[in-house]
Formats: C-alpha cells, structure tokens, sequence
C-alpha cells in the first residue's frame, strides 16, 4: 500500500485517483479551490434544476474514455446526447455547417467547392494518420489541399479564432484530430457538468479517498528516504507519489527541483487563456434556435464563440432564463484579463445585437465572468517531441495536463486518458 498525494481535483485527477484507490493505495486529493470538478466546473442559482458550466463543455459520442469511466460508476444511465445546431458566419450571414447535407447547400459553394470539401474532410477522417501531418502547419496544409476559397471562408477564421497570433503555426495533426472524433450530438450529463464532478467526488469518498478543498500546494520536493513532501498553507505532508493534474507552468513553479532539461521543456510550452461571460438573460436570443456561433475575429465581433446553451438544454433547468456564453481564448496579457465584469459587458454586449438585433441589455438579468490563463495548448510543427513524459525525472512525482493529450483536443474525455495512464504508470513503479 503506497500512500499517494493528487494535486487537483478535476475530472482526471479525480479519474486517477480512482484507479490507485481501487489498486489498495491511500490516496489523498489537495484542489485550491472550494469545489471539485476544475475547467469543467460549474454553479447552479435556487431554483435551478441543473448547474451551468463556469466554461462551457460537452461530450461527444467517439468519448470513449470518459464515457467508459462513467459506465464503470454505473451511471450511463444519466448520460444524454441531443443534437444543437451549430452555424457558421460566412458572407454576412449564419449558415449550418454540421452535416454533409449542410455542406451541400452551404451559401457560397459551387460544385467544385463541394467536391473538394468532400474530398479533403474523407481523407482527413477515414484515411490518414496524425503522424505524418504534424510535420505541416494548418495553414498551408488547408490553403493547398481545400483550396484559398475554402480555406479563407471557413478554416482560417477557425484556426485565428482559437490561437490568435499562432495560428499559422499549429500543426495539422491537431486539426485532424478535430475532424477524427467530433460528432454532431453532444453529451452532457443529467444535472449538469458539476452533478457529475460532485457524484464522482462523493463516490470516491465512499471508497476511502480524502479530497481537501481550498488546499492549494505550493511546493514539492523530495526528500533524502526517497518520499515527495507536498506543502501548501492548509497542509503538509510526504507521500510515497505525487500526480499534478495542474498547467506545466504551475508544476514548475511547485516543483522547482525538477531536472532543468525537463523544467525548460515546461516552460517552453505555449498555451492561451480563456475568458467566458456568461449571462442569464430574460429572452431567447437565437430566432433559429442556434446553440453554437462561430464567429470569425475578422467580422468584428468582441468575441470568439457565442454558445446559447438553453438551445441545446430547457430554459426550465435554469429557472427560466436563457442561458448565453460570450468566449473567448486569449493571450495571458490580453487586456481582457484585466478588465472587470462591468467592462467586459460593455464591450460583450453590443455583439449580441448582431445576432438578433431586437437585443436589449436590460433582458440581461445576471451575468458572471470567469477567466483561466491556461485553457488552450498550442502545438507547434513536430509537436510529439515536445511533449512532457508523464513519469518526470524526479522520483515518485508524476504529471498529468491538457498539454500531453495531444494530437487529441483539450476536453474532459482525453483528461481522463492521460490521467489514467499516468495512474497505470504509478501502479507499475510500485510493483
């Protein structure tokens, strides 16, 4: 029996510590804040039914890993798939791009278009592999093989939307992990993202696993018997393993003693924040009843994405209200950081006008503002070789993030994989 400390209560640490605890290990959990569930966290009003997610979230039905999970908890009875609509703004307007009959009757394709969508997206999804793309960059990998048309109307917005001013350097394995496992029914669970974090929590608490809130960890380091010594302000402790489900900045701010080789591999990371409003308002704002506008920086909106989650959800779950987010990935000194919730509605809420101009700001009845500076790794050419090994260079602690899922896109369903097999890691050192 080890005794083994997680660093962060999310879904992948929380999935982690499932599988050491099931192993007959003393696993203890410190999260910094006062609730589980990390980026996939949400809070719920009196009155409402189901909580709403702080950033907004969903399963897709290729999820086998967190989907697995929740089987073996017993609960895939509470799992749901409906079907949003999702558009995208081209030529002024908002057009379906989801299905392969959208494609064909997508405002500004001729058949030629049609035929090269076609073309390009089978051989992305059904044919190649991610391995030999990651050598080329989105950018020039789409410009040549969609085409200028199609690649300026529709991918480009994309790829500058989610990496700003990198997004001529992204690789195209990323892109193609996006068309491999996305499909056009998205999962969510019943009560929400937060019912499931705090079931979850409660689960493992049944089967013997301490998690401490508000117990942010300052510092690991090891210690002459071989144990790892984990301290923060509300404990102290030393442990036999460490896992950090946390960002690779902040395991090398809490590990400094780290091999410099692979602390200058952490840092050399590049990864974006996100800020999302989200806003309970009076009145549906989609006529259509769109749950997803993707929105291009060059059109002019404040934002990046517009999620209107009680089209995918009743208004009955959230008291009544329709429930709107405004996000957005950014640059960690962008100044939308720094800017209050007063401000950021200032800037937010005249975009909303351009998706239904009867908007009013007073059918705004509440709105909360949340911002992480780490919600989106970047993954440059050769990406693979950049990756952070799951078992570091220091005895017993090992590391788990968003940063090494790749090829596959941040989400809790690949948080779950890793987290898992850095747990199958741990198991295997204490053989």
């Amino acid at each position: 029996m080890k005794t083994i400390a997680i660093v962060g209560a999310g879904v992948g640490g929380m999935a982690a510590a499932w599988d050491l605890r099931k192993a007959g290990n003393a696993v203890r959990i410190f999260e910094g804040s006062d609730s589980v569930g990390g980026l996939a966290g949400g809070f719920r009003l009196p009155g409402w039914k189901w909580s709403v997610e702080k950033y907004y979230h969903h399963w897709f039905q290729s999820d086998k890993d967190i989907l697995g999970l929740i089987r073996e908890l017993g609960w895939a009875k509470d799992v749901i798939f409906p079907r949003p609509k999702t558009v995208v703004y081209a030529n002024g307007k908002f057009a379906p791009l989801d299905s392969p009959l959208a494609a064909l009757t997508f405002p500004g394709f001729n058949l030629l278009d049609i035929a090269r969508f076609g073309f390009a997206t089978v051989y992305l999804r059904y044919l190649s592999g991610w391995r030999g793309l990651e050598k080329y960059t989105a950018d020039s990998w789409m410009r040549r093989v969609y085409g200028a048309k199609l690649y300026e109307l529709l991918f480009e917005p994309l790829l500058q939307g989610k990496f700003g001013t990198h997004y001529q350097d992204v690789n195209m394995a990323w892109f193609w992990a996006r068309l491999k496992t996305r499909t056009t029914r998205l999962g969510t669970f019943t009560g929400g993202f937060q019912a499931f974090a705090d079931r979850f929590a409660d689960r493992l608490r049944d089967e013997g696993v301490e998690i401490l809130l508000n117990s942010p960890v300052d510092e690991i380091t090891s210690l002459p018997n071989g144990r790892l010594k984990v301290k923060g302000k509300a404990a102290e402790a030393e442990f036999d393993q460490v896992l950090v489900t946390s960002s690779p900045a902040l395991l090398a701010r809490m590990a400094p003693g780290l091999d410099p080789a692979y602390l200058k591999g952490l840092l050399s990371l590049k990864s974006l924040g996100a800020v999302v409003l989200c806003l309970a308002v009076r009145e549906p704002l989609s006529r259509e009843g769109f749950y997803w506008f993707n929105l291009p920086k060059k059109a002019g909106f404040p934002f990046l994405a517009l999620v209107e989650h009680t089209n995918f959800l009743p208004k009955g779950n959230f008291g009544g209200n329709s429930i709107i987010y405004c996000g957005d990935y950014l640059e960690p000194d962008h100044e939308y950081f720094t800017l209050t919730e007063e401000q950021l509605l200032e800037k937010f809420l005249p975009g909303l006008k351009r998706i239904n101009p009867d908007f009013d700001p007073a059918w705004v009845n509440e709105s909360w503002l949340w911002k992480t500076s780490y919600a989106q790794p970047v993954p440059l050419r050769n990406h693979s070789s950049n990756i952070p090994a799951l078992n570091t260079p220091m005895q017993g602690l090992f590391f788990s993030s968003m940063s090494q899922v790749y090829p596959w896109d941040r989400g809790t369903n690949f948080a779950v994989q890793v987290a898992r097999r850095a747990a199958g890691l741990m198991l295997a050192e204490s053989e």
